[in-house]
């Protein structure tokens, strides 16, 4: 059954990332990068899980491939973060962490290691285009620490106002 919060929080979420890549990202070869997405990744993987991080990461790279602000590089740039983050949220709770927030500074290891190892080997080829690996990795390694840190920020701040606990449940 569809929880009415999760869908609420998910579509704020997605139009939160929307409106921050029509002014916040910049171009890592024919890619661009989004600090703006791996802020949502870290968000959305803390608070609804890995498949809905998942989803989110793939409708905001499709509306913004429609808004012209993004490429076809925003679905492997996005989508493994996010659900990489909502793994190891899952992980830490498990292990008992009291900070699982710090789940969101997982976020670089899915996009930069998965998502840019997909986008040069498997997206750039099949879309005629030669991207590199270091490059990308270096290009996309800073819009995704920037925007892990500013998740953190955002799910630590949503902690100590113990908002957190009340999205969770």
């Amino acid at each position: 059954m569809v929880n009415v919060k999760q869908v609420s929080l998910a579509t704020v979420l997605i139009a939160l990332g929307v409106v921050i890549a029509t002014f916040l990202s910049f171009p890592v070869m024919d890619s661009k990068a989004f600090p703006g997405q791996h802020m949502i990744n870290g968000l959305s993987g803390v608070l609804l899980g890995p498949v809905w991080a998942g989803f989110i990461a793939f409708c905001i790279g499709i509306i913004r491939m429609g808004l012209g602000v993004g490429t076809i590089f925003s679905m492997p740039g996005g989508i493994p973060g996010a659900v990489v983050v909502g793994l190891f949220h899952i992980l830490f709770k498990r292990m008992g962490k009291k900070h699982f927030v710090l789940a969101a500074l997982t976020e670089p290891l899915g996009t930069i290691f998965i998502g840019g190892t997909l986008a040069v080997y498997l997206v750039a080829p099949l879309s005629n285009l030669e991207m590199f690996l270091i490059p990308v990795w270096l290009g996309w390694s800073l819009s995704c620490i920037l925007g892990a840190i500013f998740s953190v920020i955002i799910l630590e701040t949503l902690r100590r106002t113990g908002l957190i606990e009340r999205i969770l449940e």
